[in-house]
């Protein structure tokens, strides 16, 4: 069976992102929010990649594309997010929460579910608009050709 290339760059986003998270906590720079950003980084890279894969087999459809692409980074976001859950009890549970929530755009005290949730939410923002600035991008590239 093969798998389709939306699915292997959702799980790129996902290897990715957690490796880049994992090597700055090693190095001690999970507090910095700014390299928290650079993680869009990789939803671009591989967004654009699916669409690319996608208009080299000759596959144009806007709306095709864009299903495409938001198939991709939502698999991508929900990977991380489990994959933060599951981290983040390794870690000691809400405590671990605590230290992340300090540094990041969260006030008060939320639960391991409540900051998962509300990365869920940002995660399925950002990969709307990472789609529709992608999608847009290659559809006058192809109009203009």
């Amino acid at each position: 069976m093969k798998v389709k290339k939306e699915i292997k760059n959702g799980y790129f986003i996902f290897i990715a992102m957690g490796t880049y998270f994992l090597i700055m906590e090693f190095l001690g720079l999970a507090h910095l929010f700014y390299l928290r950003l650079f993680n869009i980084v990789f939803v671009l890279y591989a967004v654009n990649d699916t669409l690319q894969s996608r208009i080299a087999h000759g596959k144009k459809k806007f709306t095709s594309n864009v299903k495409a692409a938001l198939t991709t980074s939502l698999v991508g976001v929900f990977l991380s997010i489990i994959g933060l859950l599951i981290y983040s009890y390794m870690r000691g549970g809400d405590i671990y929460v605590q230290k992340l929530s300090e540094s990041f755009l969260f006030g008060g005290h939320p639960s391991i579910n409540i900051y998962c949730f509300s990365l869920l939410f940002e995660g399925i923002a950002s990969s709307v608009i990472v789609t529709m600035l992608l999608v847009f991008y290659w559809n006058n590239k192809l109009v203009t050709d």
